[in-house]
């Protein structure tokens, strides 16, 4: 572990602003549940983000509309109770937050009441500048979120890389500026050029975490799902397989059929 790691009991968002300013990389996953969340968390992670992806990883959807609400609280409150050093951010759901400022910060503090997480996280720029503004100024902590915004894939209509076009760069660096002017305590940066996000991360004193945005964030994440292998059919250009569970999972349980089948489980050991 490095030296701001080892002297940190538990990860706040002071602890990531002074990771930014001594040059120690952020590391960050998705959880959805207690068990993985105290695993990765024992295992050193500094961030977790209770994305909204659980509505792809977790119930199956094309995207990550459906999620509501209520589920987004659900999977939270079961990542808290299984971590203790780590912090924990959670996506605010479509529709939780786009309409007013007000239902904004309805939906942020339903969150932090209801799960005992530490942040939220939400997407897009100025176009939702107040209720950003709203909620940090009830106390509540907010991560950005530029570049590919998932929640505006319909009106995107890809998943291709954003900002490649100088109008769109514009956009996302003067959002950025926005978001750290109004107090967010970070940016996640999805799927845009390195160059942008090495240009914004450099002028930008709250830390960025990268996710298809390069080497130069001053963090990464990562799927969990993704990463693990548990996930056979997403393989973009930027994620980097550690495991292969799925192949792992599927070796585990066709030999526990066929164990069963072949009455070999359970063994006289095993049994009472």
């Amino acid at each position: 572990m490095s030296s701001i790691q080892k002297e940190t009991k538990k990860i706040t968002t002071n602890t990531l602003q002074r990771m930014k300013a001594h040059g120690e990389k952020i590391s960050m996953l998705t959880a959805y549940d207690f068990s993985f969340a105290k695993i990765i968390d024992n295992a050193g992670i500094d961030v977790l983000l209770v994305g909204d992806s659980a509505s792809n990883v977790m119930a199956g959807h094309e995207t990550t509309l459906p999620i509501t609400l209520e589920q987004m609280i659900y999977h939270a409150s079961s990542v808290i109770r299984g971590i203790s050093r780590c912090l924990v951010v959670v996506d605010l759901p479509f529709g939780s937050y786009q309409s007013n400022s007000e239902i904004a910060l309805a939906s942020a503090i339903r969150i932090m009441k209801e799960t005992g997480a530490h942040a939220i996280k939400l997407e897009g720029g100025e176009e939702v500048l107040e209720s950003v503004k709203r909620i940090i100024s009830a106390g509540i902590p907010v991560m950005g979120h530029l570049g590919l915004t998932p929640q505006s894939i319909y009106k995107f209509g890809t998943y291709n890389v954003r900002a490649k076009e100088e109008e769109e760069a514009n956009k996302l660096r003067n959002d950025a500026k926005l978001l750290e002017e109004v107090g967010c305590f970070g940016i996640v940066l999805e799927k845009i050029p390195a160059q942008l996000a090495r240009e914004v991360t450099e002028n930008v004193s709250i830390p960025t975490i990268g996710i298809g945005a390069g080497k130069y964030c001053d963090g990464q994440v990562l799927v969990m799902h993704d990463m693990l292998g548990i996930n056979t059919e997403f393989k973009p250009r930027f994620l980097r397989q550690y495991l292969n569970l799925y192949e792992e999972i599927t070796g585990a349980v066709q030999q526990y059929v066929n164990d069963v089948k072949t009455n070999s489980f359970p063994s006289d050991s095993e049994s009472y």
